[in-house]
Formats: structure tokens, C-alpha cells, sequence
């Protein structure tokens, strides 16, 4: 049994003394465990970083095994987001919600592409976070719990939508919110334009974003799975936040 095929590594862990346990994100197979072996090593350890992209190749004796996996290197997103810790923040965030909410050996080749464009453009400056709302957007898609932003729920006017309802997760018009507006989530407006330009969505916008995902990540995709959200994920918000409100040990 084996598989070869791009993939992108959402986690690694000590296994014995040189090698590791690793979750990867493959194009067709989707989330699959494998054991590099000596991938702690010297030779190993620039490729098994979270977040890299990876060419993967994974092989066992029978399909139920844990199985060897290898890889060879594509573009080194860790060592590029380690300039940025911001970037470096949103990196481990994408990939502990993406192995914490998918399923193992499940194809979501969406989630894949969102995820591959994230970390393709972790360097680029201004387009890490936005990135990460609409991945998440699509992984809650992917997994049956889309929203719907197509047009308002009251109204069903798709213009000046502003804001998403926490329960149902359909999109409410500002002129139709009415007293309700502050128990909705607000709804970021470069999340209305798939055409829109990542680096124009301001850090007050992505936190907006970063709240209406994460809700319903926490109730439906984790939620499901009776798990919190990734540790990295929650700090990425609070340390978004912070920033916003002036701190300069979050930048």
C-alpha cells in the first residue's frame, strides 16, 4: 500500500529518538499519519516543520497501519514565517485547526488548496490573516457547516450585508439587524468579494473574521468532536487583539 502525492505537514511529535509521528494534509488522501523516520535528525528536521509543503510519499503493508512516510522539500513556509511572528502565529494556528477538525484519510481537497495558497504567500506582508479567515470558511464548508453569505435572512437582500447570525449562520442585512445587531457576529466585508485583495483587509477586519469562524469552528467542527479550540488558534486571536488594543509585545 502507497500513495505519493503534494502534501503539506499540520503536525509533528516525538517518536523514540530520532523520529516522529507527523500529520500531513494531502491533496486527494487529505489528513494521514505517518512516522518519518529520522525526521528529527539533521537532515530531516528542515522538512518536518509545521506548515511546510511538502512532496509526501507514504507506504505500509497493509492499508490500517501506521505506515512510513517521506518527504522532500517544496517551499519552506516555517523558516519564511520564522521573520515574522505574526505570520509564524497564523501558520501554527492554520495548521492546528486543520489537524484538529478534519478527518483522517477524508478528502477535502478545498481545505487543501485555501491551506496551500495561506502558506504559499506567508511571506507576503498583509495577506497571512485574511488567508486564514477564508481557509477557515472553507474547512467549516467542507465539513457541512457552511455559512450562508449570499443575502440576508430577513430581508433577502444581498446588499449591505453586515453581520451573521450565531445560531443559524445566515447573513443579516445592517438595515434589517434593528436592535439585534449586537448579538450578531459581524461579518467582514472582503469576505463578500472572493476577487478582493488580502493585503486590503485591515487587522480590525481580520479580528472580526477570526470571531465569526472561530464560533462556529468551536460549536460545530470542534464542538462536534467535544475538543476546544487548538491552543494556537486561541492565541492568535488574543494576541490579534492586543495588538489592536495598542500592545506592542503582540506585534
Amino acid at each position: 500500500m502507497e500513495w505519493s502525492e503534494p502534501a503539506i505537514v499540520l503536525s509533528v511529535a516525538a517518536f523514540g529518538e530520532s523520529d516522529l509521528r507527523t500529520i500531513v494534509l494531502a491533496e486527494t488522501h487529505g489528513a494521514w499519519h505517518g512516522l518519518a523516520r529520522g525526521g528529527a535528525g539533521r537532515r530531516g528536521a528542515p522538512i518536518w516543520q509545521e506548515g511546510n509543503l511538502i512532496n509526501a510519499r507514504w507506504v505500509a503493508r497493509l492499508p490500517e497501519q501506521l505506515g512510513s512516510i517521506s518527504g522532500e522539500l517544496v517551499h519552506p513556509a516555517a523558516a519564511i514565517a520564522m521573520a515574522d511572528p505574526l505570520a509564524l502565529a497564523v501558520l501554527r494556528a492554520a495548521c492546528a485547526v486543520a489537524a484538529g477538525a478534519l478527518p483522517e484519510r477524508e478528502a477535502h481537497r478545498g481545505a487543501f488548496i485555501r491551506l496551500a495558497r495561506l502558506l504559499g504567500g506567508i511571506g507576503i506582508a498583509g495577506t497571512a490573516l485574511p488567508a486564514l479567515v477564508r481557509f477557515e470558511l472553507e474547512l467549516l464548508r467542507e465539513l457541512g457547516y457552511g455559512l450562508d453569505l449570499s443575502s440576508c435572512a430577513l430581508s433577502g437582500a444581498a446588499e449591505d450585508l453586515a453581520f451573521v447570525s450565531p445560531r443559524t449562520g445566515r447573513a443579516v442585512a445592517r438595515g434589517a439587524a434593528g436592535d439585534w445587531a449586537p448579538r450578531l457576529l459581524k461579518l467582514p466585508a472582503f469576505l463578500l468579494d472572493e476577487d478582493a485583495a488580502d493585503d486590503e483587509a485591515d487587522l480590525a477586519a481580520c479580528r472580526d473574521g477570526l470571531a465569526l469562524t472561530g464560533h462556529f469552528l468551536a460549536r460545530d467542527a470542534f464542538g462536534a468532536r467535544h475538543a476546544p479550540l487548538p491552543t494556537a488558534r486561541l492565541g492568535l486571536y488574543d494576541r490579534l487583539t492586543r495588538r489592536l488594543n495598542g500592545d506592542d509585545d503582540a506585534r
